[in-house]
């Protein structure tokens, strides 16, 4: 698959996301972007929540933990020669994509459904147990996936009030990082990437 058939499969892929999550809430009576605010608060709690999960990946990714090290030769291997022929702005376009079609569909439908049914607790555990099997490459990288979606879930109220915004700016900004590091680790033929 070149390129443009990895940007394409992407957006379909991810567009179907969307799909499910206004799907899914039309059924359920939930607005998916119900709590979605763009207020300054909203926007620097989205960016300054993504650096502990920025610096927590920077070292997974440079740990020679057996399973770690395993998860990263895998994404360089099998995401790495999509995401290295991306220039900037797709690896940009392609974070973003990720961050808000999985946040509307996770944290804007999944969260608030579980919610309704098993309370606070219940919708934070559930939606992320829904989150890792759906990134479920190894055990350990869908434990890895849940407890990222735990952190997105409870960024969903960290700004004073319930704001969608928030978990989008932290999970896309993140992904970028992600694909950047991997697609400079495939370039260079290193599984260490952030050298």
């Amino acid at each position: 698959m070149k390129e443009r058939g990895f940007l394409k499969f992407a957006t379909l892929f991810e567009g179907a996301l969307l799909l499910l999550a206004f799907g899914f809430g039309s059924l359920a009576g939930i607005d998916p972007l119900g709590s979605l605010g763009f207020g300054s608060a909203g926007w620097l709690y989205g960016m300054a929540g993504t650096l502990p999960l920025v610096l927590l990946f920077h070292l997974i990714y440079k740990s020679g933990a057996a399973g770690l090290y395993e998860i990263r030769r895998a994404l360089i291997e099998k995401l790495g020669p999509f995401l290295a022929a991306c220039g900037v702005g797709e690896l940009l376009y392609l974070g973003f994509l990720a961050g808000i079609t999985e946040e509307v569909l996770f944290r804007g439908f999944f969260q608030p459904w579980f919610e309704a049914n098993w309370g606070w607790l219940g919708g934070l555990v559930f939606s992320n147990l829904v989150f890792a099997l759906v990134h479920w490459v190894s055990p350990l990288y869908a434990l890895l996936a849940g407890l990222t979606g735990v952190y997105l879930g409870l960024s969903l109220d960290s700004a004073g009030e319930r704001n969608l915004l928030v978990p989008i700016l932290i999970h896309s900004l993140y992904d970028v990082v992600a694909f950047l590091a991997v697609a400079m680790s495939y370039r260079t033929g290193s599984a260490g990437g952030f050298r």
